[in-house]
């Protein structure tokens, strides 16, 4: 329960609240003047401060952002889950991302704590509304604590009172459904997914737009394309994680790479004298074949014929001449075999060498070709991470040229499924739809009489769930209020009863506008019985003359009045104490 509203501003009029009805009066002073009107006095600015001190999001039309109210600490004492003492939640125009709490809860998060002050993050508060008041789970993607609270706490300035069904009139068809699934106990993951399917007909419609332009149309690509794509990509990476996986670091890779390169090039020298040797080699053998005696034989008969007869001396000493030249060609044919014999050797040492030098070179390169070097692996390492960073671009473009390829037909069908699942749904929770009908249609009676059809109606179509409050009309001015009348407490009731919503329902005098006097005490009775009934707290504001109305249909608000009245006196007569 709400416990008391206060603010460090001593003009400020705070409001202490007591369990069940509360009845926080404007009334019309003696002396005031015609130009002053109630709708200055703060009623609406009691729902305004409530909804900035539970986890609102401060924006341009917040009311503490006035300059006036921007130094002024508002403070909200109320009852908390599980703690033996009330909460007190403060916060200011001046920092509105921050709150206040004390003491703080158990489950808060302490790293969103500002430890110089104590407070708390807006974000973090908002997770313990939506975690402790209304009990959401971990994964409550479709609802939020701040939707919740805004069908308990209406506010006239976000067209709350429009329609039973939205709690401001900006909210979604699906997104007010799935909320008030949630507060009447429905299967609200069914209801959420009316609102996912929307959003993706609505992509649907804005890509297929998109995709007619040529340069966006290449940019999607097509299904089958990117299907294609995808495989390869994945098993690029999954090829890029082996490796990476099975990459092994070499100790002295750097060095172990030198000297294999510098035994290749050993190796290719070697190759390369080899070469040369046997080619002079070849020389070598064609020389010797070519190294042979002189033929003197022919001499002698040629001088003979030219009638020269050689004498003995002559012949002395072509012997000695043709001796000579056997000593020379011998001599030669001696270095030619020991230079040819001394690079056979040289071809067989190389070739010995050779080997050697290639088994070292292989056992050298079985090592780094079974591991690299730290940098290899995290150049490996980079490109896997592009790879992969690829693949997940292609896997968007993929996803996004299924939502535009995806035909009406598809999404259709996904509705008329999910409009079967729905109506299985109502059907096996008939037992909740049928307290929330009969809980409706009582208060309804209680105010316009047992002949008046009241119901309400719950209908899963293809687009969304209906959920419809009806009451019969007879034309009488105000009946749309009482539907949220109605409505508000049956979801109220219901929720509390389940654990998903805390005790308390406010609302703005702006629902009683045009209501008839029987109706507003016939309202009134039934919340005070109500609320007493099931330990709940209403609280709601009124003008006097409103409250007038209903003394006259023998309501009697004494017990339910706040201490504290506003008054249209212009001075000082509103909430705040003061005008601006």
């Amino acid at each position: 329960m709400l416990r008391q509203l206060g603010a460090d501003d001593h003009r400020f009029r705070a409001l202490t609240f007591q369990p069940g009805l509360n009845i926080l009066v404007a009334d019309v002073t003696p002396g005031s003047r015609e130009t002053d009107s109630r709708n200055g006095a703060g009623k609406s600015s009691m729902i305004e401060l409530l909804h900035f001190l539970l986890g609102e999001r401060a924006d341009s039309s917040t009311l503490v952002l006035r300059p006036e109210l921007r130094g002024i600490e508002f403070n909200l004492l109320l009852d908390w889950p599980q703690q033996t003492e009330p909460l007190r939640v403060s916060r200011t125009g001046a920092r509105t991302g921050w709150v206040h709490l004390e003491p703080l809860p158990p489950a808060a998060d302490r790293g969103q704590l500002e430890l110089s002050t104590g407070h708390l993050r807006v974000s973090e508060w908002q997770r313990l509304i939506g975690r402790d008041l209304f009990g959401l789970p971990d994964d409550h993607a479709g609802i939020s604590g701040r939707n919740l609270l805004s069908f308990l706490i209406r506010r006239t300035t976000s067209q709350g009172y429009n329609s039973a069904v939205r709690s401001h009139g900006r909210q979604s068809d699906t997104d007010a459904v799935t909320n008030l699934a949630y507060l009447l106990g429905l299967d609200w993951h069914l209801a959420d997914r009316y609102r996912l399917l929307k959003a993706r007909d609505t992509a649907r419609t804005q890509m297929q737009k998109a995709a007619q332009d040529p340069l966006l149309g290449r940019i999607i690509g097509k299904v089958a394309d990117l299907r294609s794509e995808i495989a390869l990509a994945e098993q690029r990476a999954r090829d890029l994680e082996r490796q990476v996986a099975d990459f092994r670091v070499v100790p002295e890779y750097e060095r172990l790479r030198e000297q294999a390169d510098q035994l290749d090039q050993r190796i290719r020298q070697l190759r390369a004298r080899d070469v040369v040797d046997r080619r002079n080699l070849q020389d070598l053998d064609r020389a010797l074949e070519e190294t042979t005696d002189p033929d003197i034989s022919y001499l002698e008969p040629v001088y003979a014929e030219l009638g020269v007869m050689l004498t003995d001396q002559v012949r002395r000493r072509f012997d000695e001449v043709e001796a000579f030249h056997q000593s020379v060609v011998r001599n030669r044919r001696s270095y030619l075999d020991e230079e040819a014999n001394t690079i056979r050797q040289q071809l067989a040492d190389s070739e010995t060498e050779r080997q050697r030098l290639g088994e070292q070179l292989a056992s050298i390169l079985r090592t780094l070709q079974e591991g690299g070097a730290l940098a290899a692996l995290t150049t490996l390492q980079q490109v896997l991470g592009q790879q992969q960073a690829l693949l997940s671009a292609l896997r968007h473009r993929y996803e996004a040229a299924q939502a535009l390829e995806a035909t009406k037909r598809e999404i259709r069908q996904a509705r008329l499924t999910l409009q079967q699942e729905m109506d299985r749904d109502i059907e096996a929770r008939r037992g909740f739809i049928d307290e929330a009908t009969l809980l409706f249609s009582e208060f309804a009676q209680r105010l316009y009489g047992s002949d008046r059809t009241a119901y309400l109606k719950f209908e899963a179509s293809d687009k969304i769930l209906r959920i419809q409050p009806h009451i019969d009309s007879d034309n009488s001015a105000g009946i749309g209020s009482m539907v949220i009348f109605c409505f508000d407490l049956t979801v109220s009731i219901l929720a509390h009863r389940a654990g998903r919503a805390p005790d308390f329902l406010v609302h703005d005098s702006h629902l009683f506008d045009g209501v008839d006097g029987r109706q507003l005490a016939a309202a009134l009775f039934l919340a005070a019985e109500v609320t007493a009934r099931e330990g709940l707290q209403y609280i709601i504001t009124l003008n006097s003359d409103d409250l007038d109305k209903a003394r006259r249909w023998n309501f009697i608000p004494d017990p339910y009045l706040l201490p504290q009245r506003l008054a249209d006196r212009y001075e000082n007569g509103g909430l705040f104490g003061f005008r601006f």
